[in-house]
């Protein structure tokens, strides 16, 4: 049975990790569904939060085989229920200004932000679990959606827990 899994991967912040990192996966022939990455706030370590999908024993040959990378410092599962995720959307619609009060409505539902105003256009950002930009898209149905962006999955355990503190 295939499940999600949500990888918090520190690395260490140089040339080339990413590339490396990325390259196991598609060496090993595993699809990526989401990746993100980013600088910590210990300047010498970057964070990679990847999402992927598989089968349990594909899923563990996944953490394994990253943990084993020159470049990776720790990796960590961000399970279901102790985890905080986020994404970013931004969507440009179609707007005409009759249109532009019905469109307002449903980014105010979503507590989204109308971020640029064009004759006929309005681009929307939106920061939610991907449920809440699913159903968001979902309500845009009607609406021509010009251009549309997501940044991927990112994520950090609850609480007080530290990759960092793991690394003593």
């Amino acid at each position: 049975m295939e499940e999600e899994r949500i990888l918090s991967i520190l690395v260490d912040n140089t040339s080339g990790a990413l590339s490396r990192i990325s390259g196991l996966f598609s060496r090993r022939g595993y699809s990526i569904d989401s990746l993100t990455v980013g600088k910590t706030e210990n300047p010498a370590f970057s964070r990679m939060t990847v999402a992927v999908h598989g089968d349990e024993q594909v899923l563990e040959q996944i953490e394994k085989q990253v943990a084993k990378l020159e470049d990776v410092r720790q990796v960590k599962m961000l399970k279901h229920g102790r985890r905080v995720c986020r994404e970013l959307i931004l969507v440009t619609v179609s707007a005409a200004p009759k249109e532009r009060p019905a469109v307002v409505a449903i980014a105010d539902i979503f507590r989204a932000k109308i971020v640029d105003v064009g004759v006929d256009t309005m681009m929307i950002e939106l920061t939610g679990n991907q449920n809440k930009l699913n159903a968001f898209i979902k309500l845009l149905n009607g609406y021509e959606i010009k251009e549309m962006v997501r940044t991927g999955v990112t994520g950090l355990s609850r609480g007080a827990e530290d990759m960092f503190d793991e690394l003593d």
